[in-house]
């Protein structure tokens, strides 16, 4: 019995998971989102500097549906979600686990703006229905969920907060530093911040915004100074595209890291993507915030230590 009071503490926090994990649900198809299942198992993941997939009998446990998911959207389905697990090398702390559980969605005919409305939009509703009232407590924190949210570009951010602009933080290399340390812990206080317009070396997936080419439209939510999803427009053109993984594999290279095989196929099907969308989701993160929870441990049955 001493091994399994440490679950059965667990019943409430893994109660109200549920609820949320239907309440996720319940959103994506009144809005008419197709719920989709993709393979963990893929030959290739997207190439980027700071995640480390785990390989596993020659491929790889996906970091991240994204690239299967894009390949749907550009296959002409125009609103799909999924709820799956997510697995990365060596991540682990109060808010990472090496195995995690995430929700992505995404939209054709959309960009980020229309996500960073359906974040609000999102959040705003599963709260309601645990009866929130439209706010709910973390650590002693209220945090007031419904709209309208704090937005901030990433340059007015680091004018505010940084010791650096976020262009001087870039060409010294420390960028994420900077953010990690003097920014993030001043986001999402009181109610969420969504953080946007990356600049362009930071892209990722993201397109280049048109009428500020320097910047990326890419966006971030934060609560409590907790980062707690990632969206962008995405990016739909191949050449562009196979030369930002280029890049990343450069640098993967230069970190010592393992290379990875290109995804050709998801590369060949952006042509046919168009305008669109998508966004990833921490639910592990959420729940931990809705539950008051100090770390993620609280909120998931196992973590790697109690296996």
């Amino acid at each position: 019995m001493p091994d399994s009071w440490p679950l059965a503490k667990k019943r409430r926090a893994l109660t109200l998971r549920a609820r949320i994990l239907r309440e996720l649900r319940r959103f994506f198809a009144d809005r008419d989102y197709l719920e989709i299942e993709t393979p963990c198992l893929i030959p290739a993941p997207a190439p980027e500097c700071h995640i480390d997939a785990m390989a596993c009998e020659g491929w790889f446990l996906h970091p991240s549906p994204e690239l299967c998911m894009k390949r749907l959207l550009a296959a002409g389905y125009d609103r799909i979600f999924q709820i799956c697990r997510c697995f990365r090398k060596g991540e682990r702390g109060a808010r990472h686990l090496p195995e995690f559980t995430m929700l992505e969605w995404y939209r054709r005919e959309a960009d980020y703006r229309d996500l960073m409305v359906e974040c609000e939009e999102l959040l705003s509703e599963v709260a309601a229905a645990l009866g929130c009232d439209g706010a709910t407590v973390y650590q002693g924190e209220t945090l007031r969920l419904g709209g309208p949210w704090e937005r901030l570009t990433v340059a007015e951010a680091f004018a505010r907060f940084s010791p650096l602009s976020a262009t001087e933080a870039l060409a010294r290399d420390c960028f994420d530093e900077i953010l990690a340390i003097h920014v993030e812990p001043q986001l999402g206080r009181g109610r969420p911040t969504i953080l946007y317009d990356y600049p362009l070396p930071l892209a990722s997936l993201a397109r280049s915004k048109r009428e500020a080419p320097a910047v990326a439209e890419r966006f971030e939510l934060y609560l409590a100074g907790i980062e707690l999803a990632n969206g962008f427009t995405e990016l739909a053109e191949e050449g562009e595209q196979r030369r930002r993984f280029a890049r990343e594999e450069e640098a993967r290279r230069r970190a010592g890291k393992p290379p990875y095989p290109t995804p050709d196929k998801f590369l060949k099907s952006l042509p046919d993507l168009g305008e669109a969308a998508g966004i990833a989701l921490g639910v592990d993160r959420l729940v931990m915030i809705l539950a008051d929870a100090p770390d993620i441990d609280a909120v998931t049955a196992f973590t790697p230590e109690t296996l």
